[in-house]
């Protein structure tokens, strides 16, 4: 497992598209499906990593306490399945079936997407206001696991509260910290060079 932070992309910057199936549902997520949505929220999780396992009871709650607001929320998995199958499609939707997921969890197979949203790590969060310019990025918050400090979401339901209020951000945005992005051999992007 290698340590990877957020890139903290530049912030105004445009969510960029995409068409990734929903491993649940099979139906082909893009941004088009959330322009009734005054925020987005893309979050880059995966199924084995100690850091996403650590965060993931929290990361149902978001989507269940955020179901009935402004807020668009997408899950995407954008890791190598050949040599990490625990990041397979079918375990993808057990996963978001048993957590009870009420937001779409996308499976990322080219890299592609992960790789425009200049995605590092798992979990790593983009929070994109109602032009999909980019909020905030960032961590859910403090807490890691074997750190003794609660799971909270206090970050990023900051930044969400934020933006749904139509308010500025002024917090610090620390990067997310988590498991690298496990990229294709030979597909490693250059934006950590």
């Amino acid at each position: 497992m290698a340590l990877t932070g957020s890139t903290m992309l530049s912030l105004g910057t445009e969510a960029p598209d995409f068409q990734l199936p929903d491993v649940v549902s099979g139906e082909t997520i893009s941004l088009s499906t959330f322009t009734d949505k005054k925020a987005l929220l893309v979050m880059f999780i995966c199924r084995h990593c100690p850091f996403v396992k650590h965060v993931q009871s929290e990361l149902a709650q978001l989507g269940k306490d955020y179901l009935q607001t402004d807020l668009g929320i997408v899950a995407i998995s954008a890791n190598d399945v050949e040599n990490f199958a625990d990041d397979a499609p079918d375990l993808l939707k057990k996963m978001a079936t048993e957590l009870d997921f009420k937001f779409a969890f996308c499976y990322d197979e080219t890299q592609e997407t992960a790789k425009s949203y200049t995605a590092a790590c798992t979990p790593d969060f983009f929070l994109f206001d109602d032009r999909r310019k980019l909020f905030y990025r960032g961590q859910l918050d403090d807490s890691r696991p074997s750190n003794g400090k609660p799971v909270t979401g206090k970050d990023l339901r900051s930044a969400i509260d934020s933006v749904l209020a139509g308010k500025s951000f002024t917090e610090e945005q620390k990067p997310s910290i988590g498991c690298n992005i496990k990229w294709k051999p030979g597909s490693e992007p250059d934006y950590f060079g």
